[in-house]
């Protein structure tokens, strides 16, 4: 903890924008590029999955997973199990969306991982995956002993948040690249669509810097430092 001040307006502030993220994302995958879809002739729809599963389930839920600690005034063990089980949904719906994007690129004959969004998308997701089983085995099961938890939870502490920043600046970086795909196609650069990518954007980085915010200030209660096996 660096920062005196309680976590929970943090929090608040994190969860109305991951609340705005998810409407703005809905709107601009449903109303304005036409739908949803895992099979579409029209293969744009299926790409219009992966916004939605990264920023939701990759970025909002994996935030959640990690402010879980500071904005739950619950026991330690049960705070240490929805932390487990968020970040895990986290990985699988991250997976997910990696996913689409292959998919719609292999369906639609474009060439698969030639942007710096792509290749960074898949070095977060494996380190992530790697993180998961790391934090699994030290804190949850089996379990370390006390001196290897001691040694081990400031790197599980700044590696986590490392690959959580490097996560919301890549999804910065992929909502610019595909509005500037799309404004090269046609797109105004001043209509609502537009904006609202943007605006989407920014308040993915905001809340970004809230969930670090909440992590550097003070929880509920004393116990979140120590992460014993349940």
């Amino acid at each position: 903890m660096v920062l005196g001040v309680r976590a929970i307006p943090f929090t608040f502030v994190a969860h109305v924008l991951a609340i705005l993220g998810l409407v703005f994302v809905l709107v601009w995958t449903l109303h304005f590029r036409g739908g949803l879809a895992w099979e579409a002739t029209d293969k744009s729809l299926i790409f219009n999955l992966h916004p939605l599963l990264m920023l939701v389930g990759f970025i909002i839920i994996g935030g959640e997973a990690i402010i879980s600690y500071k904005s739950l005034p619950l026991r330690k063990d049960v705070k240490k199990l929805i932390h487990l089980v968020l970040h895990a949904i986290a990985l699988v719906l991250g997976i997910l969306g990696i996913y689409t994007a292959f998919k719609y690129h292999n369906e639609s004959g474009i060439a698969n991982l030639y942007s710096l969004h792509s290749w960074l998308g898949i070095g977060i997701i494996v380190i992530y995956g790697i993180q998961w089983i790391y934090g699994f085995l030290v804190f949850f099961y089996p379990g370390g002993t006390p001196e290897i938890r001691s040694v081990c939870i400031p790197w599980h502490v700044v590696i986590g948040l490392t690959v959580f920043t490097l996560a919301v600046g890549n999804a910065a970086i992929g909502f610019l690249e595909k509005l500037t795909f799309l404004e090269n196609t046609g797109l105004a650069k001043y209509g609502s669509e537009a904006l609202l990518v943007n605006f989407t954007a920014v308040i993915t980085i905001l809340y970004g810097a809230f969930v670090i915010l909440s992590v550097l200030s003070q929880s509920p209660t004393e116990d979140e430092n120590s992460y014993s096996p349940i």
